[in-house]
């Protein structure tokens, strides 16, 4: 009875999770001049793809007017270039800048580096809204709004919350393995290198797929320093996109239809590397 009652609350719990990402593809392939009136079933009463092919380029202004949308116009694939190229290039500068940082404060010895490392823990209470403007405002000076460099520069060294991480993770790894390492000769350097940095996957692994999927969703920074059309990523290209909308109304099952393909993305990450996520999360939990 109590397994059946524990599937039972999985299952809900399972639903309720996957409920809004369902309603959103069905408002997706509901044509934009049903969705006032629509019955709310199951399934709408005249299902359609017209609405990502509005999004993707595929259908004409008069089409996407037709269909009930604003038509107005989203460039899908400029927008998606430059979703994965923030997203690669924060990844991977902060997983490598990070392990860096951690390995610093778990093995190197240098004056100040309690008290830097307490500053780091002290950062992860600071809300990061707090840092917006201050950083917003180094970016503008340096001349670098509309640019990929003001995009990612913010991002791309440390985060506190990455560097605690590696750091407690560096500090339970085997010193024997080092020692050996530079009795053969190897260089501090060579030994983060080619000693720990491969028997580290594992944290690594999961901070780098964590990096990745928050730098894609992220929307406030983005819009904020490039929301110029060549350096303009997915997440904010589909809130402009709501509000471009000619009618009283926003352009709802265009923008679901957006949103439900910019999942896809993140689907395909943690489909091919979900079950090496939790690997990696339990082998760092357990050492």
């Amino acid at each position: 009875m109590r397994r059946l009652l524990a599937w039972a609350c999985l299952a809900l719990a399972i639903v309720i999770t996957l409920f809004p990402f369902y309603w959103m593809l069905r408002t997706a392939i509901t044509p934009g001049r049903e969705l006032a009136t629509d019955n709310f079933g199951l399934l709408p009463e005249h299902p359609t793809l017209v609405n990502f092919e509005r999004v993707l380029g595929l259908a004409s202004p008069e089409e996407s007017r037709a269909a009930g949308g604003s038509g107005a116009n989203l460039d899908f694939f400029l927008y998606l270039r430059n979703s994965l190229v923030y997203t690669g290039l924060v990844t991977a500068a902060q997983t490598l800048f990070c392990a860096m940082a951690g390995y610093a404060f778990a093995r190197l010895r240098f004056p100040g580096r309690d008290a830097l490392f307490g500053l780091f823990v002290a950062a992860l209470m600071v809300p990061p809204i707090f840092t917006l403007l201050p950083t917003f405002a180094v970016v503008k000076e340096l001349g670098w709004l509309n640019t990929f460099q003001g995009l990612v520069a913010p991002s791309m060294l440390m985060t506190p919350f990455a560097v605690f991480f590696l750091r407690q993770f560096f500090l339970a790894f085997p010193r024997e393995v080092e020692q050996a390492a530079t009795i053969d000769g190897a260089s501090r350097w060579a030994l983060f290198w080619r000693v720990v940095l491969p028997m580290t996957k594992g944290p690594l692994f999961t901070l780098a797929l964590t990096t990745a999927v928050w730098s894609w969703n992220d929307y406030l920074w983005p819009l904020l320093v490039a929301p110029g059309e060549q350096t303009r990523v997915l997440t904010a290209a589909l809130g402009i996109f709501l509000k471009q909308s000619p009618n009283t109304a926003y352009d709802w099952t265009g923008l679901m239809a957006g949103s439900a393909l910019s999942v896809i993305p993140v689907l395909l990450l943690l489909v091919f590397f979900g079950r090496r996520l939790v690997d990696s999360i339990q082998f760092s939990g357990l050492k």
